[in-house]
């Protein structure tokens, strides 16, 4: 899994980079840095994800976790409360006012951290969109550090069939199925990321120094992160 770390790198590269290898990430010497399934000894763990936090602690009670499934015109929401998932809604906006709106969201459910689908291919390999989701979860991600929020991206494949499957068990109509598709794509990614523990979710890293500073001292109200 590859390891967001702060850089300073020229426009119009991504605001978050990745490195695959923990020791050239010390060597740049990143302030903080999110250990997972790469560094078994787990000696530091400065932003865990909400999904781990609750493996390590069932009875934590700390925000929610907005999974965000990216189109091309239409982007779907689902919202988990501890390990309860639901639908949310679908956007039909783009570009500032989508980030924007996904905020707005955020603050009124409580979330803290967004989990946006990452679209690779069936043997895990970036694809043509995971480029523009990147590009989508970065600019998010510097808004998202101003409030101490965290963006994390989490691999979606098979997920929109999944959803298909997850809608007819539970009998929802044929004729509403696609307006619904994205909502359930969205809490299909949640899922997976909660079955995972949050494990192979990739935190995306806001370039800014300062903004890293907001996140590790995170929401005053998230006293996990904060103390």
């Amino acid at each position: 899994m590859a390891v967001p770390i702060a850089v300073t790198m020229p426009a119009p590269l991504a605001r978050a980079i990745l490195v695959k290898d923990l020791s050239s990430a010390s060597s740049l010497q990143c302030p903080s840095v999110y250990l997972c399934h790469c560094n078994p000894e787990r000696k530091e763990l400065p932003f865990p994800p909400n999904a781990l936090r609750r493996k390590i602690d069932p009875k934590w009670r700390g925000g929610f976790s907005l999974g965000i499934d990216l189109g091309l015109s239409r982007t779907g929401l689902a919202l988990s409360k501890g390990f309860c998932f639901r639908p949310l809604t679908v956007l039909e906006l783009r570009g500032q006012k989508l980030e924007l709106q996904l905020l707005d969201i955020a603050e009124k459910e409580e979330a803290d951290e967004f989990i946006i689908g990452l679209p690779l291919s069936s043997d895990g390999k970036e694809t043509v969109q995971s480029n523009k989701v990147r590009s989508v979860a970065g600019r998010l991600a510097a808004r998202a550090a101003e409030r101490g929020w965290r963006v994390y991206l989490q691999d979606e494949h098979g997920t929109s069939a999944e959803a298909t499957y997850r809608m007819i068990n539970i009998g929802v109509q044929q004729s509403t199925r696609q307006k619904k598709a994205d909502a359930y794509a969205a809490m299909m990614v949640l899922e997976r990321y909660f079955s995972l523990s949050g494990e192979e979710a990739e935190l995306v890293f806001p370039k800014s120094l300062d903004l890293q500073e907001k996140l590790r001292r995170a929401p005053s109200g998230d006293r996990d992160l904060s103390e």
